[in-house]
């Protein structure tokens, strides 16, 4: 890290490569990590800062303990270095040593320079490679055993979309649809809210929701929208088979071709003031209810 008022780095001497001794004699913690593999720190070239006017370089930045944890977790995510204060690298000393990452070291206020003040960073930014999009195949596949595909329908807010990736990942689901335009990119917030579901569950980002819809329809999937005008009741669902539950944005709810290319639309009951919940709490309740279904039908332990 480099002091953005002097120029000057303060990265100890013991912080300049692996092996390199620290006060003491004792060893600094080498990256093991081969050139260009999932753990190469990126070494001999300068990456670039993570400022928040930063545009797309298609780098993912994620920071939060859980996120991040759950990224280095991920075999499939490629690390280009992680930036963490001394007290982060403590918390996730473990899963660090075991992905064979080098650490730069950073302070609190390094971060909130990078990300912003109002950013709970929680002392930790990674900067990755995105992961490979996942074929629509492969997630029919997983749907045999994993739950209902989650669709999102022009969903932009990255608080809710981590939401909903995060009951995702709790309660079961074979993976995430959503529009490749018009929803938020797959870092940052986003990844924060979804506690590290980003790196759990797998999501494929489509050209035509309408055209993927058809697409599982002719592959035996039930398609069940969420709207909450119909008279038709989430309860009654019994989520057998291959099923998907589509969800619309916040506010706007279902665009119309989505609605009609549903196979039904059904609203969840409520018994308060207020009758209409957003799509994060939407999705949790509507997962749930696909979870005890299946297991009630014996389909999940």
């Amino acid at each position: 890290m480099k002091d953005t008022r002097t120029g000057k780095s303060d990265r100890k001497p013991w912080q300049k490569g692996p092996g390199a001794k620290r006060p003491g004699g004792r060893p600094g913690k080498p990256s093991g990590a081969k050139p260009g593999g999932s753990g190469d720190p990126g070494r001999g070239r300068q990456p670039p800062v993570a400022r928040r006017d930063m545009p797309d370089d298609g780098i993912v930045r994620i920071f939060g303990s859980h996120a991040v944890e759950a990224a280095l977790n991920n075999k499939h995510r490629r690390v280009i270095r992680l930036l963490a204060t001394e007290n982060a690298e403590i918390r996730l000393a473990e899963v660090i040593a075991a992905r064979r990452v080098l650490i730069d070291r950073a302070t609190p206020g390094d971060l909130d320079h990078l990300l912003g003040a109002d950013t709970v960073h929680q002392g930790l930014l990674l900067e990755a490679q995105p992961l490979e999009e996942p074929l629509l195949a492969e997630l029919i596949q997983r749907a045999k055993t994993h739950g209902p595909l989650v669709l999102l329908d022009h969903v932009t807010d990255p608080h809710n979309f981590g939401a909903v990736l995060r009951s995702a990942a709790a309660f079961g689901t074979s993976g995430l649809i959503m529009t490749r335009r018009h929803s938020p990119p797959l870092n940052g917030v986003l990844a924060k809210a979804a506690s590290g579901a980003l790196d759990l569950v797998p999501v494929l980002p489509v050209q035509n929701l309408a055209k993927t819809m058809e697409e599982l329809k002719a592959q035996g999937f039930r398609l069940i929208g969420l709207e909450g005008a119909s008279d038709a009741r989430l309860e009654d669902e019994t989520f057998e088979g291959p099923c998907a539950i589509v969800l619309g944005a916040e506010g706007k709810g279902l665009r119309e071709l989505t609605a009609q290319t549903c196979d039904r639309l059904v609203s969840i009951t409520t018994g308060g003031a207020l009758h209409s919940l957003n799509v994060s709490n939407a999705a949790a309740v509507a997962l749930h209810w696909a979870a005890v279904a299946r297991r009630r039908a014996g389909a999940i332990s």
